[in-house]
């Protein structure tokens, strides 16, 4: 059987942000710390940046089938060395992951240290790219697995720690900050 179908962004997204804020709302509702003011708007923004980075890395989810189909090897969408074709375009991919350097310690005393930061960005950074590859597996969707996203990610969550910690040693925006974060004196 010979198709090609697009399941679009807003109809996956869409919904998850809608569950996001009843979730939110219910729990603010009861008075669960951590879910009003500051906190609250952090989490919300969160929420919005993941969906923002989900939409960017996995839809539109295009799906083929029959003569549609890409017939390359699922290893041909596999770049495992690393900076050969380094170059501009990775900067996207740094600018991605600056904001989830910056939230991270801010959403969790967990991850106070640079390294835990760095290490969970780059976890999260392989994870979609993992499934970037189980999509082209699945349904031929024709993303490529690039090693190069993997830095370029990483280096974009070790940004946004450094900038989030420069801020935080400024009075003005160190003051907004512990407002803002769910654990405050981070």
């Amino acid at each position: 059987m010979n198709f090609q179908t697009q399941i679009p962004t807003a109809a996956v997204l869409g919904p998850a942000l809608v569950v996001f804020a009843l979730v939110a709302l219910s729990r603010r509702r009861r008075s669960i710390p951590g879910w009003h003011g500051g906190p609250l708007a952090l989490r919300a923004v969160t929420a919005l940046y993941g969906t923002a980075v989900a939409s960017l890395t996995f839809f539109p989810l295009w799906i083929y089938g029959g003569i549609y189909r890409n017939q390359v090897p699922w290893t041909g969408q596999i770049q495992p060395i690393p900076l050969i074709t380094a170059d501009i375009s990775m900067l996207p991919n740094v600018i991605m992951f600056i904001p989830l350097g910056f939230l991270l310690p801010l959403l969790s005393r967990r991850y106070n240290t640079c390294g835990r930061t760095v290490v969970t960005c780059a976890l999260i950074s392989l994870g979609i790219e993992l499934t970037q590859l189980l999509q082209y597996i699945a349904f031929t969707t024709g993303r490529a697995v690039d090693v190069n996203d993997l830095i370029a990610n990483t280096a974009g969550g070790l940004a946004g720690y450094a900038v989030l910690r420069a801020a935080q040693r400024a009075d003005a925006t160190g003051a907004a900050l512990t407002r803002l974060s769910s654990t405050p004196g981070v």
